[in-house]
């Protein structure tokens, strides 16, 4: 071995990146797999700390975020061979290209040179250990037994397989189940969890683990850059040498937008204009000081976890809609009710709060104990009657003709998520609560709705901007 040669063998001990091109001299050589090298040694590097790591890569398909990511476990192999690691992925081939690229890697001169880590007696194409050892590599698909196994790290590689399972929440829900119930049992106390993706679905189960667990690190990476970036400008490609901006572009030409914003962009959201057109609305600084009509409505979650617990906050002027503020929370039903009394004290007596009445005794019940709570305010509980979409039917159309603003804040984010994804996202409250403080500040029958077009006009709308050809115009306003 040349002395040149054994430099680099020690580099690659020590360094991920340098073992990825030492082990493959054709390797595309940019930025991107250079940081996701460095983030997955880093990712290591915690989980031998002890530090309980959890990592999720959320990248375009094809940009060769699988073969780091394996090619890292056959790194991981040499430097700590007793670490038990566990590969799930939506199908068997899958995981078996894995165990076989890993066992490539680790019977070549080059690999023996940077490490002494050699396969152990029982080599199968889904497991294999290693030699005087006691650690091991186990293959396996998503929602497959995994039970009598312990592990170190647990990597999943796309726990999704495709569009059909995406929008089926059944398959969501069993993959997630699976993950909760099968997966997670099986950590050790020091265990590191790391996924990579491309997202489908808003509601993956990716999506519903960032949402509960507030500790994982999430590596997003668009394949076309939304914004100036450390390593890129707006508009330019991921990973250019492997993927250039014309066949990106090509890509986005020939697919949905949604699609295009889940699988690419790592944005996952349903297909805007379902239902609500969240673009349409405007930011505001200030209300007008016309608006003296106030309304807080509010949903109620019906567990303390998963669901969430919203008041929205609004009003209106003459013509125009204003999203003021939104509270949003999970609790206890004693946090619920501390968060509803302090929110009234803080909105004041003038502003009305309405309350959701569910059906049956037990929902009456809950309707009159929050009524007598908030003695002193305008409280009002009513029944909640119609399926969500009917009922934020009038609000979304008035939000799609642009007239409905909101105040800056904190909470838009979120708020304009759920407006997207409704009716097919994760949670619906805030949509619910903001159609409540709509209806209850509009009364029935004072829009008379118009076809014009594709679009929904009203009245009010006539009036405010006068002709149709002025309507029209309308459309140019700031979005988010």
């Amino acid at each position: 071995m040349s002395i040149v040669d054994a430099l680099r063998a020690d580099q690659s001990r020590e360094s991920f990146w340098c073992f990825r091109q030492y082990m493959d001299p054709k390797l595309k050589r940019s930025w991107w797999p250079r940081e996701i090298a460095n983030e997955l040694q880093t990712f290591f590097e915690d989980y031998q700390a002890g530090l309980r790591p959890k990592l999720v890569i959320q990248a375009p398909p094809q940009h060769g975020k699988s073969t780091a990511v394996i090619d890292w476990l056959a790194w991981v192999a040499g430097k700590s061979p007793d670490t038990k690691i566990i590969y799930a992925s939506f199908s068997d081939r899958l995981g078996v290209r894995a165990n076989l690229r890993i066992r490539r890697i680790m019977a070549s001169e080059k690999y023996k040179r940077v490490f002494g880590t050699r396969l152990g007696g029982q080599v199968t194409q889904d497991y294999f250990e290693y030699a005087d050892k006691t650690g091991y590599f186990r293959n396996t698909t998503v929602r497959g037994s995994v039970t009598g196994e312990s592990l170190d790290i647990g990597v999943i590689d796309d726990p999704i397989r495709g569009r059909s399972d995406a929008n089926s929440e059944t398959i969501r829900s069993s993959v997630w189940d699976w993950f909760t119930d099968d997966f997670s049992t099986r950590f050790a106390d020091d265990g590191a969890l790391l996924i990579i993706l491309t997202r489908w679905h808003i509601d993956d189960p990716v999506g519903r683990l960032i949402e509960l667990d507030p500790t994982v690190k999430v590596l997003r990476y668009p394949a076309i850059a939304e914004d100036d970036e450390a390593h890129r400008k707006a508009d330019e490609p991921l990973f250019k040498e492997h993927k250039s901006l014309e066949f990106l572009k090509s890509m986005r030409a020939r697919m949905l937008p949604s699609s295009w914003n889940s699988l690419y962009q790592q944005n996952p959201t349903l297909a805007d204009g379902e239902v609500f057109k969240p673009d349409m609305m405007q930011l505001v600084d200030a209300i007008p000081s016309d608006c003296n009509r106030y309304v807080r409505a509010w949903d109620l979650a019906a567990t303390s976890k998963g669901d969430w617990t919203v008041g929205i906050k609004m009003t209106r002027d003459k013509y125009r809609w204003y999203i003021v503020d939104v509270v949003r929370m999970r609790g206890a039903p004693h946090e619920v009710e501390a968060v509803i009394l302090n929110t009234a004290k803080r909105d004041g007596a003038t502003c009305k709060i309405r309350l959701p009445q569910d059906p049956g005794q037990a929902g009456k019940s809950q309707a009159a104990r929050f009524v007598n709570m908030l003695a002193g305010f305008k409280a009002e509980a009513l029944p909640v009657t119609g399926d969500k979409e009917t009922r934020a039917g009038p609000f979304a159309a008035q939000v799609n003709i642009g007239n409905v603003s909101a105040l800056r804040g904190a909470w838009i984010a979120a708020l304009i998520d759920e407006m997207r994804a409704f009716p097919n996202g994760a949670h619906d409250d805030q949509v619910d609560a903001c159609a409540d403080a709509f209806n209850d500040l509009t009364p029935i029958g004072e829009i008379e709705f118009k076809a014009v077009g594709s679009r929904v006009i009203n009245e009010t709308e006539q009036r405010t901007h006068g002709s149709i050809d002025t309507i029209a115009n309308t459309n140019n306003l700031k979005g988010w």
